[in-house]
Parts: C-alpha cells; structure tokens; sequence
C-alpha cells in the first residue's frame, strides 16, 4: 500500500515539474517576444530615418542638377540666338548678292542682244561692199583671190620651191635631232645594270662530310637527284661546294632548294629526294607569284589578273641571249612609259604593252607558235584592253603598227636588247640546242620526260615502264640518236640515256 502511495506521489511530483517547466519556457518565450518586437520597432525607426536622409540628399541633388542643366540650357539658348542671328545676316546678305546678279545678268543679256544686232549691221555693210567691190572689178571674191595666187605663185615659182625644199631638210634635221634627244634622255634616266644569266649555281656545304651522303652507296642518291632534277651535279675538290649544272633556270632554281633542304635535314635517300624535289617546286610556284607581282609594281602596270602574274612571274627563269627576261621586260617598260611620256602617248598602255611584249616566251616551249602570237592568245584571253594588244604585238614587225604605242615598244625593245654588254648571243645559240635536245626526245612516243645534261654531251630519258619494255627502250635510245644526227648539227658525240624503271607501291591499312 505504502508502495502504491509513493509511485502515485512521484507522478504527481513528475506531472507539477512538467508543468512548471512549460509555464517558464512560456514565460521566457513571452520576454523574448516582447525584446524582439522593441528591436524590430527600433529597426523601422532608424529605416526611416535613413530614408528621410537619402530622400532629403536626392532632393538636394535633383535641385543642384536642376539648376546647372537650367543654366546649361541658358547658355545653349543664348548661343542658338546668337547663331540664328548670323544665318539671318547671311540670309540678306546672299539675297543682296543674288538680287544684284539677277541685274547684272540682265545687263548682260540686254548687251549680248545689242552686240548681236550690231554683228548683224555689221556683217550687212560688209555684204553691201562686197558687192560693190564686185560690180566694180567684174569678178567674185573666190575669183580674185584665184587670180591673185596664181599671179603670185607664177613670179614666185623657183623662190617657193627652193624654201620648201630648204624647210623640208630643217625639219628633217630638227625632228631627227629630237628624237636622238629624246632617245638619249630616256636611256639616261634608266641606268639599269646589266644581269647576265649563268648556267650553274654554287651550294655551300658545312663540311665535306655531307659529299659522301649526297652521293649515296654506289652513287644511287646522286643518280636519283639527277633524275628526279635533270642538273648536273658536279662533286669536285672543290672544299665546302657542289655546283649545280643546267641551262633551265627553273631546274636549277628547284634543284638549289631541294638540296639545300636534303641538308638541313641530314636524311638523304632517293625516297627523300624525291619528296624534297617536289617541295621545292611548290616553293618555286611562290617565287614566281612574287616576281611577278614584284615586276607589275616595278612597272607600274595595276590591276592585272592573278594568272596573268603568274605567267609574267615565269619569264624571271627565262633567258634570251644571256639578259633575264623579265628585268629586260621591266627595263622596256621604263623606257616605253618614259618615251611616251616625251612623246605624248598614252603612257600606260606603253608600259603595259612594253611589260608583256615577251609573255608568250614563259609558255612557247609548251605551246606552238612564236612568242609574239603566243603573247596575243594570253592577253586577249585574260581580257587586257585591244590598245595593249596592239602595242605589244608590233615589237618584231610581225604586225604592222597601229598606234604610236607600237612603235614606242619596238623601240624601247630595240634600246634594252642593243646596249653594250645586255646580251649574249652564244648563251642563246646553246640554250636554244639543248632545248632542241629535249624536244627531240621528248617528241618520241611512251617518253615521260627528258633532260639534256653535262653541257648538251648527255640526253637522259626517262620513259614510262607499262608503255615501253626493255626491248624497245633500246631502240629508243637509236631512234632518237639517229634523229639528233639527222636535225642537229654538234661538235663531239651526244649520249643518249634512257631509264626504265619499275614502281609498285602498296599501303598497309
């Protein structure tokens, strides 16, 4: 019973501390509200305030703007006045000027009338005493001034004969002397130098070591570049050079660069060269853009069609006598736009005419007809003026001159290709054989390509295997002996080479 009684009085006693501790937290809560409720009241005081204080700063702001756009306004009104003011002044001013031209194109006008009826007058009494005169003297005016210049020319006859013929030499003599003038000042002010070509290029190598790799196991690196090339390569005692031998500029040119190319890299095998061969005439293409580019500028001839420089760009690998054809087609050019210039004619189609009278030669190897036909197809083709045309076509009097440009060019031609030293001919005579050479071989069927080398003493022929076979290749090499002989006339022997080899390439996918 005891037991009962006090587990009664503990939850009793259990219950009275759970409800006093939830009356205190009550309480406390309540004191924590009422703090809190102080400080939000205080928060919405001091908002306000702020608020007061920036909405009094805005106002002092606004008005401060006020006042300073208000005088800006002011001051931009006082000037719009003052401007309106002129224009107003102008205005009158102009109105002033104009009414006093109205007045005096009216007494321009009213004197013009009076002039015309006083020509009238004027031209009446002159008929009135023509007239006159004519009934007085019995013949017409035509009549007599007929009359008067046969009379006169009777008694003068030997006196008039003997002037013309003396001014017929004066003349002469004067316009000979001017033209040597004229001839003699331009060839002055050119004073270009004179650039031969040659036929081998020198290769600085960075020690002799290199000699040994350039010429390969048996020779086969030096034959591959050979082939791949058509130079000669000479490997002498010469210490630190290979010279490179060709008549074609533009072998030359590729062969220099893929060498050069062969060693910096320090890997030189026929597979190599090969590649290195074909780099270097993707470099040449470059070049020839910018020569080209580089002589329309010189020349001062714009706006030319890209193709068209690039086919002035391949005249800087051509010769004609031993003068690089693109500098003398640049020193034409000068000299035509000067004597033109001199002369009176159109200076810009001189130049033009003058810079392309030799274009047909980048292209005459690869197609028939002579230079100057050659040189009119390209024009007309890329649609350069006619007055170009004709200008250029005339230079070797295979068109008759049509235009004082014509004549201008032939000249300028004349003056570049005459002065001392500018030409070679016996260059020319060998280019021209060795270039025979090649198309002999060239000309025979299955043939790849051709190179004469060794100074025109070795003919290397290089032929397509699935269209000749070893058999026929030999008779190749006698048939174009035999045609060499027949059309060609050479000091010593010529060796004919022909090279057939074989190529099968697969890829591992």
């Amino acid at each position: 019973m005891s037991l009962k009684i006090i587990l009664l009085l503990l939850g009793l006693s259990g219950a009275a501390g759970i409800a006093i501790g939830y009356f205190l937290r009550l309480i406390i809560s309540l004191g924590k509200r009422g703090s809190m409720e102080l400080e939000i009241r205080k928060m919405k005081l001091d908002a306000e305030e702020r608020a007061k204080r920036i909405t009094e700063e805005a106002e002092a702001r606004a008005k401060a703007t006020e006042g300073r756009v208000t005088d800006e306004l002011k001051v931009r009104a006082l000037d719009l006045k003052q401007v309106e003011e002129r224009l107003v002044r102008k205005e009158e001013l102009l109105d002033k000027r104009q009414t006093n031209l109205d007045l005096e194109q009216e007494n321009l006008a009213k004197k013009g009338e009076e002039i015309i009826v006083a020509k009238a007058k004027l031209d009446e009494l002159s008929r009135a005493e023509q007239v006159k005169l004519e009934k007085i003297a019995g013949l017409t005016a035509e009549e007599a001034k007929v009359d008067l210049l046969k009379s006169v020319e009777q008694q003068n006859e030997s006196d008039i004969e003997s002037r013309m013929r003396k001014l017929e030499i004066t003349g002469n003599e004067k316009l000979e002397h001017r033209a040597n003038e004229i001839l003699v000042t331009a060839v002055h002010r050119l004073g270009n130098s004179v650039v031969s070509d040659v036929l081998a290029t020198t290769i600085s190598l960075p020690n002799d070591e290199i000699k040994g790799k350039i010429i390969g196991k048996e020779g086969r690196n030096i034959r591959a570049f050979e082939r791949a090339t058509g130079v000669d390569v000479i490997v002498d005692d010469t210490p630190g050079t290979i010279t490179l031998s060709s008549y074609d500029p533009i072998r030359r040119q590729i062969a220099r660069i893929a060498l050069e190319n062969l060693i910096l890299d320090g890997r030189i095998q026929p597979a190599k060269i090969e590649e290195s061969v074909q780099k270097a005439e993707q470099e040449i293409n470059t070049i020839i853009k910018k020569k080209g580019a580089e002589a329309a500028f010189e020349a001062k001839v714009p706006n030319l069609d890209p193709k068209l420089i690039m086919i002035l760009g391949r005249l800087y690998f051509r010769s004609s006598y031993g003068q690089n054809v693109l500098d003398h087609s640049v020193e034409v050019a000068h000299l035509a736009g000067m004597l033109a210039a001199e002369l009176g004619a159109d200076e810009g189609v001189a130049r033009a005419g003058a810079l392309f009278h030799d274009i047909g030669k980048a292209v005459d190897h690869e197609v028939p007809g002579t230079h100057v036909e050659i040189g009119r197809r390209i024009l007309q083709k890329f649609g350069v003026s006619e007055e170009v045309v004709k200008a250029m076509q005339a230079h070797h009097e295979e068109y008759p001159y049509e235009t004082p440009e014509s004549m201008i060019v032939q000249v300028a031609d004349a003056i570049s290709g005459a002065r001392p030293g500018a030409r070679r001919d016996s260059v020319e005579n060998y280019i021209k054989r060795l270039t025979e050479l090649e198309a002999i071989a060239n000309g025979q069927p299955g043939v790849e390509k051709s190179y004469a080398i060794a100074a025109g003493r070795e003919v290397r022929v290089i032929v397509k295997p699935d269209a000749i076979s070893d058999l026929e290749a030999r008779k190749l090499a006698r048939d174009i002996a035999d045609k060499i002989e027949k059309d060609m006339q050479y000091p010593g022997e010529i060796k004919i080479s022909v090279i057939r080899e074989t190529r099968v390439i697969e890829y591992a996918r």
